[in-house]
């Protein structure tokens, strides 16, 4: 296929890229730092071109301290999104995936001991409920754009990527700065916020997994990319320092942010289809010893 990828020189972008790759696609890439073509926003105001398939990964994020600490900047993402649906219909292409995030759920359903594992229909695009910071309200957007890109005879698949990790990803998230951390044998370990906020997991190999399972599978509707693993930020820290051979004291940083309280994916529609293949213990491992 000849395949667009935006954002590919991102986390999620690369890996792709190198799994369309040796497929043995045709890829043309976009991203601002490394790429046939620069800027998608420019792209896509101004190209006609066709793709088979067209994969979007741009986005401007940077962890929890970008989402919370620059909502101007994270909301250029409704305009990226936005263009990025235009051009679909403007170029003719008819399959595409478009990421959203997990961030577009209604944070009233991850509080503190929740529970509560986020099921693809607790957004419902009719009447939505308040998703987290701009980052969400643009995913969110993007998605309730997407029934009218395909109206127009264009595929969508829609997912949303719980908290992804790898050994190569970007010192802004969590549990690359984790294993940084336990590398240097810090002591105290810092964890930003009261640790006791809970995340679900899911290494980069098997969103791409998922990923291309969804293309093959002509999967429809949004789903969940995760595990369905509940884990704390105190216990992923316990699990890497255990791994580093070593046990600090944790140290909690109160005035940093911290987000929702519990983020964990329901994968009943992504076992349907795909089951990740990495656990938790095995990424730690694998980014410990990179």
């Amino acid at each position: 296929m000849r395949v667009l990828l935006t954002g590919s020189a991102g986390f999620i972008g690369r890996h792709l890229h190198r799994a369309l790759d040796e497929r043995g696609h045709h890829i043309t890439t976009c991203d601002l730092r490394a790429a046939h073509i620069g800027d998608a926003l420019d792209f896509f105001r101004r190209d006609r071109t066709p793709y088979d398939l067209a994969i979007h990964c741009a986005a401007i994020v940077g962890g929890r301290a970008s989402i919370d600490g620059s909502p101007l900047g994270v909301g250029t993402n409704l305009a990226l999104d936005a263009w990025f649906m235009r051009w679909l219909l403007a170029s003719k292409t008819r399959r595409a995936i478009y990421y959203s995030s997990s961030a577009a759920y209604p944070v009233d359903l991850q509080g503190e001991d929740s529970g509560h594992r986020l099921r693809e229909d607790d957004i419902d695009l009719t009447a939505p409920r308040r998703p987290d910071a701009t980052y969400g309200l643009a995913k969110l957007t993007g998605e309730q754009l997407v029934p009218y890109v395909e109206a127009e005879g264009c595929r969508v698949h829609v997912l949303r990527p719980m908290s992804g990790y790898g050994a190569d990803q970007a010192l802004d998230y969590p549990f690359p700065s984790f294993i940084a951390r336990a590398r240097r044998r810090e002591d105290p370990f810092e964890i930003w916020g009261t640790g006791r906020q809970v995340r679900d997991w899911v290494h980069v190999d098997d969103v791409v997994g998922a990923t291309l399972a969804a293309i093959d599978q002509d999967v429809q509707g949004p789903v969940n990319i995760g595990t369905g693993r509940a884990t704390s930020f105190n216990e992923l820290a316990e699990m890497v320092c255990s791994q580093a051979g070593y046990k600090p004291e944790l140290r909690h940083r109160l005035d940093a942010p911290d987000g929702v309280q519990y983020r964990v994916a329901d994968p009943t529609k992504l076992l349907s289809f795909y089951a990740p293949k990495i656990s938790l213990e095995e990424g730690i491992h694998g980014a410990l010893a990179t």
